[in-house]
């Protein structure tokens, strides 16, 4: 089942990004990993919102790598004291306790981080609803 929106295809396609198919995989594997995401654009790339909150938001530019930052929406809120979610990948940086970034470079990178990556978006939205 195809699920990307057309309106984030179309804003790509007008951009001709040098990592549009690794931008591709990642948007189709986000909204695999669960079924209550919906993508839009933001921040001049795609969105991935649940409940209507920002959760998950493609960073495209500058076009060496492919960021998809895990936030819990625009305004800063309180710090939780732990980290949101317990994951064992190294591909996760965090920047706060709320805030996380993976970064891709090639499409290697998405197929071996496949399963890590699902499990990351699965357990952030869960921690994040």
């Amino acid at each position: 089942m195809n699920r990307l929106s057309i309106e984030v295809t179309a804003f790509l396609s007008d951009l001709k990004l040098p990592l549009r198919l690794e931008i591709d995989a990642l948007r189709r594997l986000i909204l695999e990993s669960n079924a209550g995401l919906a993508e839009n654009i933001k921040w001049n790339g795609p969105n991935y919102t649940f409940g209507d909150q920002d959760r998950i938001t493609m960073r495209i530019h500058p076009p060496k790598q492919v960021q998809l930052i895990f936030h819990r929406g625009a305004k800063k809120l309180a710090q939780p004291e732990k980290r949101l979610i317990e994951v064992k990948t190294k591909k996760l940086i965090w920047k706060e306790n709320d805030r996380a970034v993976m970064s891709f470079k090639n499409m290697a990178e998405i197929e071996d981080g496949k399963s890590e990556l699902t499990d990351v978006v699965r357990k952030w939205i869960d921690a994040t609803k």
